[in-house]
């Protein structure tokens, strides 16, 4: 069963081409491998996958839903993009919060145990401003567990993060698979990719192609 699944995708911004007829299929309780060199249209990818940015043809399904930007129903999806844009005047616990309102159905306990899971529990009082990257970083996967999604797409998860934090996230996405979910990383450290992924996909030209099977 697929979960993920991308047919001839492109996009062009102006004369450039940054994806360029892709297709995929990615298996539902498996983690996926992203990889590629800076500007190799891994990020444009990913905003097309969440329904950021639309594709100019082809077509992506998640969860068995086609994804176009501003179409209702959508796929609930746990994303981690670029950098995480919070409030800095108010506190972790308060950020969540307050997102969590915008769809008014997660519970405060659910809140409470996505900042546990990520280690930040004694720091949710804490002001966002006074976080460091590392805690951002955290507090952005927090965000993206606390609803509990079905598919995870996450663009450099580690970023920030000490060897003891990456560890622990780590042990929280093979947990994430253990339990059905299907994840989509990006990250530019091949030991992240060799230890976690079933399959890795490499952006080169605006072409993508499979790597591997890791595990």
């Amino acid at each position: 069963m697929y979960t993920i699944e991308a047919e001839n995708v492109s996009k062009k911004f102006g004369e450039q081409t940054v994806l360029n007829s892709i297709s995929f299929r990615m298996e539902t309780g498996k983690i996926y491998g992203l990889v590629g060199d800076n500007g190799s249209g891994k990020s444009v990818l990913l905003k097309c996958l969440c329904g950021i940015l639309p594709c100019d043809s082809g077509s992506i399904k998640i969860a068995g839903k086609y994804i176009k930007p501003g179409a209702g129903n959508l796929p609930k999806l746990g994303i981690v993009i670029e950098h995480p844009g919070f409030l800095d005047s108010m506190s972790g616990w308060h950020n969540l919060k307050y997102l969590a309102g915008i769809r008014g159905i997660i519970t405060d306990e659910q809140i409470r145990k996505s900042l546990e899971c990520v280690g930040l529990s004694g720091q949710e009082k804490k002001k966002v401003k006074k976080y460091s990257l590392g805690m951002r970083q955290r507090l952005a996967i927090a965000q993206a567990i606390m609803e509990d999604p079905d598919v995870y797409i996450m663009d450099e998860p580690f970023n920030g993060l000490d060897k003891h934090a990456v560890a622990d996230m780590r042990v929280l996405f093979n947990s994430l698979r253990e339990k059905g979910k299907t994840l989509l990383l990006v990250s530019h450290y091949a030991t992240d990719i060799e230890n976690l992924c079933d399959g890795v996909y490499e952006i080169s030209g605006g072409m993508m192609n499979k790597k591997e099977e890791t595990l």
